[in-house]
């Protein structure tokens, strides 16, 4: 489940996916990457041993807009299909 939280006055929803191990991990974070490209949306990701932390805020409004809520979604699917 996403978390809602602030930095600096700035809006931004959060999640922890956990995985098995690092390889699936890391491959995840290529997936989430990959779709950012195509939607010139990118998260922050921090990437762990079997953790991947995803971060979405639209960095132009610094602030929370639909497309955040609609990648973290996207994010929830991939995860889904990967596990």
């Amino acid at each position: 489940m996403y978390q809602l939280f602030e930095i600096e006055g700035i809006k931004r929803i959060s999640r922890l996916y956990t995985f098995k191990n690092f390889k699936k991990a890391l491959s995840f974070t290529n997936e989430i990457g990959r779709i950012a490209e195509e939607e010139n949306h990118h998260p922050e990701l921090v990437l762990e041993w079997g953790k991947v932390k995803v971060s979405w805020w639209t960095h132009s409004i610094e602030g929370l807009d639909t497309n955040d809520f609609i990648m973290a979604i996207k994010s929830d699917k991939l995860y889904i299909n990967m596990t």
